[in-house]
């Protein structure tokens, strides 16, 4: 039932992936109407504001998701960019929402919960597994409440998305016409005059060497530099090293013996007879004798119920299967379809049962009794929760009068360490730009350390928070002050890359001459490589310049010569062969061909989605307070 997403999967990832655009491709500009009267709005889409709040709270959570993907270049979470990309996904989110609200859209109880049990990622032997969607929902923090409303949200953008998507598709003329000119294939030999020839011909004099010292003295100032000592407080290392008893962990799993237990849980098939909850008397009268026809039909012959449910269903979810629905719980059905499927008796055939959706057939097929977890089976998860419980509350405790120690007795990180059990760690020097590592990628910690009373004073700085429920305080214990290298210093490196430069210009003059002379079909010295096959597509260890170069060569006559400047030297490529391609017979080109033209048909139903949010936008009206946004 209702497999959309399943029949739809490279569209919703479409649709997901345009809901989180960075706000560059909406012109935020033409949106900020100015500050706003309103102090803690952020935002406000039509007449419904985005608080600071819910800003904050989706920024922290955006933060947190992409924090482990970034490695060390966490700094870029916390740029005016990112807070703004983040602002544009809650605009665009509560446009759909507002859009949707309009229309009067929604997601049944009933279509979520058939996606729910149709989700390949929770069968276990081809039957959904309510123990595996319970986990899968624990490891993501949630609860199954706030996993159901999350999941309807989406569900709920696409189903406004979706046909924007879908009818977006071009037809077989511009598609073809790209296609071609991406795989067409040349066949080419190169030729590469290499700067590593002229480099002992090409060396400086002193005069040359001081002129580019006194022309470029900013690339040989040595910037400021500290080393610094440094505390964080973490609550994810005071739940890793947080003690639990066992005798904890027992009156846990007591307390809470309901959560532990898999309520009871049935499995039916069905055959559904459509019609609509605002059908007319007439319409419904035909639904219900069509439906108490094959009610007949299933009383005189139960055994063929999934024959008739292939043949006759109007569910096409279900009805390839024989109208399963697979196991669910209390709560995952329309409530006249669940009290029929809980009142039946396994192999039991309902009578007719009347929902928004029409006229259901059901026969059960299953039941799961309730049953409740060992003590040995959940103690992992008990104890983790404990853990993280107890971790939590020390960090809530500790952040506090950490904060106020390190600020009180400002001259020394050791009182703070003593009485939090914290390790005094030691940086390698630092400068304000340039690869750092975590913690010091946090612009707010960077700036605390390079300020004036830091580094004159050897004070402690503030503690900052340099991630989610994570306290960083530094003090500086050296410092080097920003200096010019002097030339002798430097004066080998300058000569390299003056060297560098002088040979890449002869090489490429080189290079310049050697084309001329293929092009009037002169003989060279050059040394071809092997003849291979590239295309716009497919072009491993070219660069794009001289893909550009070889695709745009006049091969009316072959061989064709072009060249291009590479970071070695200058390449020159003789072009062979031409081979163009013919959309309506690709051949072995076929696969290729088909992701290609999946791909130019996301990037053109892209743009209608943005297009059509671009212009929901403009109608609901959208202000950003940007003073509040800067405001951190």
């Amino acid at each position: 039932m209702f497999d959309f997403v399943r029949n739809n999967k490279k569209i919703v990832q479409l649709v997901l992936a345009i809901i989180i655009l960075p706000f560059a491709l909406w012109g935020v500009d033409s949106y900020i109407r100015g500050s706003g009267g309103r102090a803690n709005e952020i935002a406000r889409v039509g007449n419904s504001p985005i608080s600071r709040d819910e800003f904050q709270r989706a920024l922290t959570e955006q933060q947190e998701r992409l924090r482990p993907q970034l490695g060390s270049n966490t700094a870029l979470l916390e740029t005016p960019e990112f807070r703004r990309g983040v602002l544009e996904e809650l605009i665009n989110q509560r446009v759909l929402h507002l859009h949707a609200a309009k229309a009067h859209m929604g997601i049944s109880n009933e279509m979520l919960a058939a996606i729910i049990t149709s989700l390949s990622a929770l069968q276990v032997d081809g039957k959904f597994s309510r123990e595996r969607y319970e986990a899968m929902v624990a490891a993501q923090n949630m609860s199954i409440a706030q996993f159901e409303a999350m999941l309807r949200q989406d569900l709920l953008t696409q189903q406004q998305l979706l046909p924007i998507a879908n009818a977006s598709f071009t037809g077989n003329l511009p598609v073809g016409r790209w296609l071609s000119a991406r795989l067409e294939e040349r066949d080419i030999a190169e030729a590469v005059i290499r700067a590593e020839r002229f480099v002992a011909e090409s060396r400086p004099d002193a005069e040359a060497v001081r002129r580019y010292y006194e022309e470029n003295r900013a690339r040989f100032e040595q910037p400021e530099q500290v080393r610094v000592e440094y505390l964080v407080l973490s609550r994810d290392k005071l739940i890793e090293n947080a003690k639990v008893s066992e005798a904890e962990v027992k009156a846990a799993f007591e307390a809470n013996a309901a959560r532990y237990r898999t309520p009871e849980q049935r499995r039916a098939s069905h055959i559904l007879i459509r019609v609509g909850k605002n059908a007319s008397a007439d319409e419904v009268k035909a639904a219900e004798e069509k439906a108490r026809q094959i009610l007949a039909q299933v009383r005189t012959h139960p055994d063929d119920f999934a024959k008739l449910a292939k043949a006759q269903s109007q569910d096409p979810g279900s009805a390839a299967k024989g109208g399963d629905l697979g196991y669910f719980g209390r709560g995952m059905m329309v409530k006249p379809f669940e009290e029929a499927a809980f009142a039946l008796q396994e192999n039991q055939i309902s009578e007719l049962v009347r929902t928004d959706f029409g006229f259901h057939i059901l026969k059960l097929t299953g039941i799961r009794p309730e049953q409740a977890r060992k003590f040995d089976e959940v103690r992992g998860e008990i104890e983790a929760e404990l853990k993280r419980q107890a971790g939590t509350k020390q960090y809530v405790e500790a952040a506090e009068g950490f904060s106020n120690l390190v600020y009180e007795q400002a001259d020394s990180l050791k009182p703070a360490a003593e009485k939090y059990g914290l390790t005094i760690q030691t940086s390698d020097w630092l400068a304000k730009e340039g690869q750092l590592s975590a913690p010091f990628t946090n612009p707010k910690l960077l700036a605390a350390i390079f300020s004036e009373d830091a580094i004159k004073n050897k004070r402690n700085t503030e503690a900052i928070e340099v991630a989610p429920n994570t306290l960083v305080a530094a003090r500086v214990i050296d410092h080097r002050a920003a200096e010019m290298l002097p030339l002798d210093k430097v004066a080998g490196v300058i000569e390299q890359v003056l060297s560098r430069e002088a040979a890449l210009a002869k090489a490429v003059a080189a290079g310049e001459a050697e084309l001329e002379k293929l092009r009037r079909g002169e003989k060279t010295s050059l040394t071809w490589g092997t003849v291979r096959a590239v295309s716009r597509q497919f072009a491993p260890d070219l660069d794009p310049a001289a893909v550009a170069a070889i695709f745009a060569a006049d091969t009316k006559q072959l061989p064709a010569f072009v060249g291009t400047k590479a970071p070695t030297g200058f390449a020159l490529y003789r072009i062979d062969r031409v081979r163009p391609f013919d959309p309506a017979n690709p051949g072995e080109a076929a696969p290729r061909a088909q992701a290609l033209r999946q791909q130019y048909n996301d990037v053109v139903a892209r743009e209608e989605l943005i297009g059509w949010l671009a212009a929901m936008r403009e109608q609901y009206g959208v202000t950003i307070n940007s003073a509040a946004l800067e405001r951190k």
